[in-house]
């Protein structure tokens, strides 16, 4: 240990009670320990710990707590709003937390939080099993389930919290428990869609589900207002064994799209089917006779292929805005093709992402995600690089927003990014957010876990 930095670390923590490793500004692993997904985030922690087990995750927790120094909490770093760092505080790092135990006489798993989407999927899918995720394979586990979790395989299996068991979680007051059905049941309901706001989840349990055989892989269409209205048509009528995320967007110059079609508008979509490679034939072809693909890559597949190798050095500055939609006719496709077609960024979509199916069949009250009702979510991004192209992408999307939504504030979490306590708010509707802030007074009275989309302890 460097003796230049030996007060520092001293100061925030007693570092002989860490196993892991610890970073500071001084340290030469220092900017690329801090670094997180998004390009648009540069904080500058004071420390960064990588936590080797759930001991190190309690003292850092304490250590913090006692001597009021801000905390964030890393799990991929994928947070839109840049919460898994801070100026001038603590970054606990799980990605050490990376263990994974698999009982397949259960059929179940216990996974690090900081385990990564596609490391865990690997993992089961030996075993011919799966538990669904998103469409990133580096995302953190901890944190894409606390918010919910709507991937590939949400109208088959649910969100990623539908999965959920059982989770290990420090709490503020740095004890170490077991929220689940039976122990902490309302801890368990709060951190299956209300974020980190209740303490450092170390581990996960999940149930595993079946996934062989499966198809999948790109359909890439033309983008017309015909096109658009109608994959979303095929996609709310498929069953609810194909599951599909569509970015309705410029195509990129990529060696399988021809030449002549680069920059013009594409449905880019991902389709996703459970079962035998005959009958996602049929619930695929509605949208292959939307148009002639431009591409066309679904295929049976392991279902780790549709996680594509990521990039490692692309850290990407975006704007955003999500919404969930309940109807979605000709003129909203039309709307779409006439934003996008506007815009003169290089990268601009629109994601659809049509739920229904497994996810309905959860009762809205039954988790902290209460959309269980709501058709499909859409997600806007303008990609930036420059402030002054940065507040013209902002103008875009907000305008964008307004347009396909005017009257509905209501959105999916795990997509938020620093949009203010109103956008927060509209994440939990009515009862939801008067028992999460209950729950937040009872786990957290003092709001040490604040660096997130923040539900404040309800007060006396």
């Amino acid at each position: 240990m460097h003796s230049s930095i030996k007060t520092a670390r001293r100061s925030i923590v007693d570092v002989t009670k860490i196993r892991g490793a610890i970073v500071t500004p001084s340290d030469p692993r220092y900017d690329d320990a801090r670094r997180v997904f998004y390009g648009s985030v540069d904080k500058h922690p004071a420390m960064i710990i990588r936590a080797a087990d759930a001991a190190d995750v309690q003292h850092v927790v304490n250590s913090a707590r006692d001597g009021g120094h801000q905390l964030a909490v890393r799990s991929g770093g994928h947070s839109p709003a840049g919460h898994s760092s801070t100026d001038g505080g603590i970054v606990l790092d799980l990605r050490d937390l990376s263990e994974i135990d698999i009982d397949l006489k259960q059929r179940t798993a216990w996974v690090g939080a900081g385990s990564t989407a596609l490391a865990f999927t690997e993992a089961v899918q030996k075993q011919g099993l799966v538990v669904g995720f998103g469409d990133s394979g580096s995302v953190g586990v901890g944190g894409i389930t606390l918010g919910g979790g709507v991937g590939f395989l949400v109208r088959k299996y649910g969100l990623t919290i539908d999965s959920l068991l059982a989770a290990d979680v420090v709490t503020a007051d740095g004890q170490l428990v077991r929220a689940s059905a039976d122990e902490h049941p309302d801890l368990f309901w709060a951190i299956r869609g209300g974020g980190g706001n209740f303490g450092v989840v170390t581990r996960l349990q999940f149930r595993l589900h079946d996934i062989q055989p499966f198809t999948g892989g790109m359909l890439l269409l033309p983008a017309t207002a015909d096109t658009i209205a109608g994959f979303v048509a095929a996609s709310l009528a498929a069953p609810e064994e194909l599951s599909s995320i569509a970015n309705v967007m410029p195509a990129p110059p990529m060696p399988f799209i021809p030449k002549e079609v680069h920059g013009t508008l594409v449905i880019m979509a991902l389709m996703a089917y459970v079962g035998d490679d005959a009958a996602a034939q049929r619930a695929i072809a509605p949208f292959r006779a939307l148009a002639s693909p431009l591409a066309d890559m679904v295929k049976p597949m392991p279902y780790v292929g549709m996680y594509p190798p990521e990039d490692p050095n692309m850290h990407p500055s975006a704007v955003a805005r999500t919404m969930f939609l309940d109807a979605f006719d000709r003129a909203t496709a039309e709307t779409i093709v006439d934003f996008l077609s506007r815009s003169d960024a290089p990268m601009r979509a629109t994601q659809l992402r049509v739920l229904g199916g497994a996810v309905t069949r959860v009762p809205s009250d039954a988790t902290a995600f209460a959309f269980r009702d709501r058709a499909m979510i859409v997600n806007l991004a303008s990609f930036y690089d420059s402030p002054e192209t940065r507040v013209k992408r902002e103008a875009w999307v907000t305008q964008f927003a307004e347009a396909l939504q005017p009257n509905d504030a209501s959105c999916y979490v795990n997509f938020l990014g620093n949009e203010g306590e109103a956008r927060i708010r509209a994440a939990y509707p009515g009862a939801t957010w008067d028992r999460l802030t209950r729950i937040k007074a009872t786990y957290d009275p003092e709001n040490l876990f604040h660096l997130n989309q923040n539900i404040p302890p309800a007060s006396e």
